[in-house]
């Protein structure tokens, strides 16, 4: 069980000036079991300190998003839950597992339950559209090629590319190498999809269309979405709990309703947008 199960303040008392003092690491309940915890996580690169006792549960079959500043460990954690890295102490456990405990073939088979968006969508320059999503199938099971278009075309259209499955990534707009990207990692039926930044590099407009995408295909086909990001309008658009990530921490996550309306000092200023505040240009 996580430290902030425990204790659900998560963290001992801060006295003032304390860099850490907003931090209650207070945890909402919400009805569905944490599929992926973090569980006194600590990772440095060098002396730069990333995560610094995380502890954090993302609900089995929502939308959660993980938010906070820039350069405060989101996107280090999405590389934790699918091992490309390891933490320093601590353990991070995804749907039973504990990711560092994992032999390499054992981690190879729970990544097949993973679907991730990259930034950029990650596309294959060299491979059209329909080759790019087509590429997990082929790489990772014994489907035959009618079966493969199959599933392939069906993706295709969910994410509003049917007819575009000949172009090559350089023929695309950033918003529509995003949606191929979205149609890639669904292809393997996965139990949970992380998003790394899907908001990024693209205008409002694709990005509230691309927000109203995720809810959808999340409402059609189920499992747990994860997302990160620092766009508190996608946040306002389709998380259903928020994790507040900040300095390596929680400071708050629950239920988006209830994250909102929080009286927080630091997660009122981020979710509001203001400018005084507990977070500075630091």
């Amino acid at each position: 069980m996580a430290a902030s199960e425990q204790d659900p303040q998560g963290q001992q008392p801060h006295a003032e000036g304390d860099e850490f003092r907003y931090h209650t690491g207070a945890r909402r309940p919400t009805g569905a079991e944490d599929v992926i915890e973090f569980i006194d996580v600590h990772k440095a690169f060098g002396r730069n300190r990333v995560l610094r006792g995380l502890n954090m549960g993302l609900p089995k079959g929502k939308i959660s998003m993980i938010i906070g500043p820039s350069g405060t460990g989101k996107s280090v954690c999405i590389k934790h839950i699918v091992g490309l890295l390891y933490p320093d102490s601590g353990d991070v456990v995804v749907a039973g597992h504990s990711i560092p405990s994992l032999a390499d073939d054992e981690l190879f088979e729970l990544r097949k339950k993973f679907g991730v968006l990259f930034q950029d969508g990650a596309l294959f320059g060299s491979l059209n559209l329909y080759d790019n999503v087509a590429f997990p199938l082929r790489q990772h099971t014994e489907k035959g090629e009618d079966e493969i278009a199959d599933i392939v075309n069906r993706r295709l259209r969910e994410v509003g590319l049917a007819n575009a499955n000949q172009k090559m990534p350089n023929q695309l707009s950033g918003g529509m190498r995003k949606r191929a990207g979205f149609a890639r990692s669904l292809v393997l039926d996965p139990e949970i999809v992380l998003f790394d930044e899907p908001d990024s590099g693209i205008d409002p407009v694709r990005t509230a269309l691309l927000c109203e995408l995720i809810k959808e295909v999340h409402a059609e086909n189920g499992g747990t979405y994860v997302v990160i990001t620092h766009d508190i309008m996608s946040a306002r658009r389709i998380a259903e709990h928020i994790s507040v990530l900040w300095r390596g921490q929680i400071v708050q996550s629950g239920p988006s309703a209830e994250l909102f309306e929080s009286e927080n000092p630091f997660v009122r200023q981020f979710l509001s947008g203001e400018s005084h505040g507990p977070l500075g240009m630091d």
